[in-house]
């Protein structure tokens, strides 16, 4: 039955022992076999002589007929030896081709498509183009500062921007001799006199 040519298959491809209950796990899944028909074709086809049957205490053991295999000589040994190694280096260099495939697909993975390159490019010239009629704009305009008058406001700025530091520290000085006597709080002396200090205008003194 089909049960029974599905095992005997089975065990002649693996050539190694099997117990009715391993046979049963590797074939139920694929084939759906039922355990009850995987033991009973099991002990027909050693009773039919198709298969080889041990037993070991309570489990008995199946395996393949070795008589149907032929012998094989050391000569068979020797060509079967340089065939694995020929397939195994083989194997090596298909591996390595592999990574280099994998690493080149990798590498075109995280590359621009040529769609998403043409897009770029559309975009990059719309910029490019945009920068080129700025420049043109500069170029064309007429109120340009020369480096000596950049070098002049620098200079006076630097000079206002100490003179700011150096009358804020006089009156700081001021105001805190004032305070020593003063029997009220910084902020009463301050609103009294009418003083506004840099904070209350929401600026900073810039660094020079």
């Amino acid at each position: 039955n089909k049960c029974a040519t599905l095992i005997l298959a089975y065990l002649n491809e693996r050539n190694r022992p099997y117990s009715a209950q391993d046979v049963f796990t590797n074939l139920q899944k694929q084939h759906g076999l039922g355990k009850t028909a995987v033991v009973k074709a099991m002990e027909q086809l050693a009773l039919e002589g198709k298969i080889k049957e041990k037993t070991y205490g309570k489990q008995k053991i199946y395996f393949a007929d070795q008589a149907q295999f032929k012998d094989i000589n050391e000569e068979d040994l020797k060509a079967m030896d340089c065939q694995i190694s020929e397939l195994s280096a083989e194997v090596q260099s298909l591996t390595q081709d592999c990574r280099q495939l994998d690493a080149e697909l990798k590498e075109l993975n995280s590359s621009l498509t040529t769609e998403e390159m043409t897009s770029e490019i559309q975009e990059l010239k719309v910029e490019c183009s945009g920068c080129k009629a700025r420049l043109e704009k500069i170029k064309s305009a007429t109120n340009h500062v020369t480096p000596e008058e950049k070098e002049k406001v620098y200079k006076e700025r630097s000079v206002y921007v100490k003179e700011w530091k150096k009358r804020k520290r006089l009156a700081s000085d001021m105001m805190n001799a004032i305070l020593e006597g003063y029997p009220k709080s910084k902020k009463d002396f301050l609103d009294e006199v009418g003083v506004e200090t840099d904070e209350d205008c929401k600026v900073t003194v810039p660094s020079i």
